[in-house]
């Protein structure tokens, strides 16, 4: 935890130069938050510069795919557990229906999520699927029809992610919708108080 105060951060007399640097060293996973983002970085980065890597189509295919895969399973099963306290799944009931669960940690152990930890997570979620959404129009315009399999599978795989931990966050679709609809009835309400203060 880092503390705050007025004199900025600077160790105080009675904590050592070590202690000061733990305590504003805020990642409590850096083991998970690294592969969090290497395996969907390095899927990225292998398919921009794949040319140079290799000139065999099926190995850069088949090295992205299994990075995408890696990371999957990765941020489904290990990184979104430990770095936000979220967790979702589908579960086969007895008559073979099949449920999609969604849970994030009680209030009372929240705390135990670091800020660094959930933002560098949330960072990663977001950010590296609208790269593959990017690649998808641009292997469309570009003609490049023998990568749109790998692309879309990139997306799908990072958005179903996206979109689980997004369900788990926010709860039930119900609630979805609900804060969608109190987020623009407030910046309507703002918007009629605004035009009602200008003269």
């Amino acid at each position: 935890m880092i503390r705050q105060d007025s004199e900025g951060e600077v160790p105080l007399f009675h904590e050592d130069e070590s202690t000061f640097r733990k305590k504003k060293s805020n990642i409590k996973h850096p083991l998970a938050c690294f592969f969090h983002l290497f395996f969907r970085t390095s899927a990225i980065l292998i398919y921009l510069f794949c040319e140079f890597l290799s000139r065999s189509f099926i190995a850069n295919m088949v090295t992205i795919i299994l990075l995408l895969s890696c990371d999957f399973w990765t941020v489904k099963n290990v990184t979104g557990r430990l770095l936000v306290g979220l967790r979702w799944w589908n579960h086969i009931d007895e008559d073979g229906r099949s449920h999609w669960m969604f849970e994030s940690r009680s209030e009372s152990s929240k705390n135990v999520v670091s800020n660094s930890d959930s933002r560098i997570f949330w960072f990663g979620l977001i950010v590296c699927p609208v790269f593959w959404f990017f690649f998808v129009f641009t292997s469309l315009f570009s003609f490049n029809i023998k990568w749109l399999a790998v692309v879309i599978m990139g997306v799908v795989l990072q958005w179903a992610n996206l979109y689980g931990y997004v369900r788990c966050k926010v709860g039930s679709g119900t609630k979805l919708k609900n804060m969608a609809t109190n987020y623009f009835g407030f910046k309507l309400f703002k918007k009629v108080v605004n035009q009602q203060e200008r003269p």
